[in-house]
């Protein structure tokens, strides 16, 4: 099913390139279904190509997708060029009255500084606190999966003795979760990272399952009960 964004969206000519259907908002409006909203706060450095590997995997279910991207006001990217975010992105202040069925935070190349050191860790702290009473489910990657844990319920990242890089091997742990739907029991993913969790915190100090975890990269994913 399509997913709906903006058609002047660089990405879209790259997904329509690869017979992935996009929708546009005239035609949207006209399909008797209600989407489901999502709204994407692209903390990475290439926005553009982040939007496009995000909106690949998004068009792949049989829903409809109405799609929205988030930005930090308080942080100025050196990367994309501000007529793409003023045109493409929303600010909180435009999103903070609206609700929204999930919302994923990507990653961000800041894991070598403390939370608090993030020029837009005050801003981001209000998304993460907005989000407990707006959006429905919230899917936390990369960086923003530590600074998810951090914020929701005060687990730390530790600096690991070296650069963690490569494809590794994880096993999934919950038998049936829809996560993992047409995984095998072990599988490989990427990792790429300086930093870790402790598996012990996110035990003695949240409500959340390990779903995922490898000998290598430790405890990887995890989510509520």
């Amino acid at each position: 099913m399509p997913i709906r964004i903006d058609k002047k969206l660089p990405a879209v000519e790259i997904l329509r390139t690869e017979n992935i259907f996009v929708m546009d908002d005239q035609r949207a409006a006209h399909q008797d279904i209600r989407p489901l909203k999502i709204l994407i706060l692209n903390l990475m450095p290439q926005k553009m190509v982040t939007e496009t590997q995000l909106l690949r995997h998004l068009a792949n279910t049989p829903l409809q997708l109405d799609i929205d991207f988030l930005y930090m006001e308080s942080h100025r990217s050196k990367t994309t060029r501000s007529e793409h975010m003023e045109t493409f992105y929303k600010t909180f202040p435009e999103v903070k009255d609206e609700y929204f069925d999930g919302m994923i935070i990507t990653g961000a190349p800041v894991e070598h500084l403390p939370f608090e050191e993030v020029d837009y860790w005050e801003e981001f702290s209000q998304v993460i606190e907005w989000s407990k009473t707006h959006v429905y489910s919230t899917l936390h990657i990369c960086w923003g999966a530590q600074a998810g844990l951090y914020l929701r319920y005060g687990v730390e990242k530790y600096q690991m003795d070296s650069k963690l890089s490569g494809i590794y091997p994880q096993d999934t742990l919950k038998e049936g979760h829809l996560l993992f739907r047409g995984f095998d029991d072990s599988y490989v993913s990427p990792h790429s990272r300086h930093t870790e969790i402790s598996k012990e915190e996110v035990l003695n100090k949240t409500n959340l399952e390990i779903l995922s975890e490898g000998p290598q990269v430790g405890v990887s994913i995890f989510g509520q009960s």
